[in-house]
């Protein structure tokens, strides 16, 4: 029998920024699938995670990318090093067709079916990023540089499918910077996107800050659990 040799799919980005946020677990627990329990940062407050990506490459050209997620514990796997964080993606945007039709048909991700606006804005160490639809902001996220170190992070992202559950491993190979000291900014605006959140229960400043310069995103098969 030839043995499986794994396919992998990989994406250049410029940037990665991202951050994690308090939010109501009684929201957390109607955006998640039965069988994932959101990871808690105190009793009744989960953590909602907001990243933005400019992808530079991928099979479907370049495109902008926002990803809201709900944080979940991982998958410990025998052999395997624990991942940094696990997501179940609750909403996903772009700013192309393309990348949305790619990304629901290979990984079962849940989009905004529309073109997004996107503008990434760097100034002196803080990425900030607004997304738009024509005249309306959906979200602005702001996330502030710390001591970037050359990594290679493993997550575990979480996806369904009706009845079909998955989990897909996910690796970022870029120079990378993580703080916790809470400089950042997120300010959600009322649209469909967020509307499976209570805004007013979600934190405007991180517990953690996260970014990615230039580098390659990789995803590994997507595995039925």
């Amino acid at each position: 029998m030839t043995p499986h040799r794994m396919v992998f799919t990989k994406y250049g980005f410029e940037n990665c920024v991202g951050a994690f946020f308090e939010m109501a677990t009684t929201d957390a627990r109607k955006l998640l699938p039965a069988h994932l329990e959101p990871m808690e940062a105190m009793h009744t407050r989960s953590v909602l995670a907001v990243l933005a990506f400019q992808f530079t490459e991928s099979e479907v050209g370049a495109y902008d990318e926002l990803v809201m997620a709900i944080i979940t514990p991982p998958r410990v796997e025998a052999g395997k090093q624990l991942p940094k964080a696990a997501f179940y993606p609750f909403m996903v945007a772009t700013s192309t067709a393309a990348s949305r039709t790619h990304a629901i048909e290979r990984w079962h991700l849940p989009h905004y079916m529309a073109d997004l606006d996107f503008d990434f804005q760097e100034t002196d160490g803080t990425m900030k990023v607004v997304v738009s639809e024509g005249e309306q902001p959906i979200v602005e996220l702001t996330v502030t540089e710390h001591r970037f170190n050359p990594t290679v992070n493993p997550y575990h992202c979480f996806t369904v499918e009706g009845d079909e559950r998955f989990k897909v491993n996910i690796f970022m190979d870029a120079p990378h910077s993580e703080h916790d000291e809470e400089n950042g900014e997120l300010i959600l605006h009322e649209h469909e996107m967020t509307s499976g959140l209570t805004i007013d229960e979600v934190s405007t400043y991180p517990i953690r800050e996260e970014w990615y310069r230039a580098g390659v995103q990789t995803f590994e098969e997507m595995e039925s659990i």
